[in-house]
């Protein structure tokens, strides 16, 4: 009988690991490749995005947001929307009062071709914001086309 266990284990694994969907085996296979040739040019460009909140200069966030760019996130089980120039025009001008106690950094960078997926992780005082960018490489330059967001209030303690 525990033979009939080891061997029924053993070909249990055996179709886990032959049935693995490709996407997954590539996807890690990727995390251990070298950087692709277009990272650097979307860390520049998502870094106008970083100093856009860190300065509060809206001239930041024109760089990198295409005209026709879209923002999309869910408040209390709606879909909410906004377009990038009315996002825009609501910069403050200047850093928030807190901006010593907010981080942000680039968490993740997937390319493929002219297009890319980026997410990025916004730790402020208040709350935990996730970013995540549909880019383009447009005319020669990297564009957020698309922003998707979510927003996890923290504690007051």
């Amino acid at each position: 009988m525990k033979h009939l266990l080891v061997i029924l284990a053993l070909f249990a694994c055996f179709v886990i690991a032959s049935t693995t969907p490709v996407w997954a085996q590539h996807d890690s296979a990727h995390h251990d490749a070298a950087p692709h040739p277009e990272e650097e040019a979307i860390r520049a460009a998502v870094g106008h995005y970083l100093q856009g909140h860190a300065t509060g200069d809206s001239a930041h966030h024109e760089k990198v947001f295409h005209p026709e760019s879209k923002l999309f996130w869910v408040r209390d089980g709606q879909l909410n929307q906004r377009t990038s120039a009315a996002y825009i025009a609501g910069a403050p001008g200047s850093p928030a009062d807190d901006e010593a106690q907010r981080q942000r950094h680039i968490a993740m960078i997937d390319v493929t071709g002219n297009t890319a997926v980026v997410k990025v992780v916004l730790d402020y005082p208040s709350a935990l914001i996730t970013d995540y960018f549909s880019m383009l490489k447009v005319d020669g330059s990297w564009k957020i086309i698309n922003k998707i967001f979510h927003v996890e209030p923290k504690s007051d303690s």
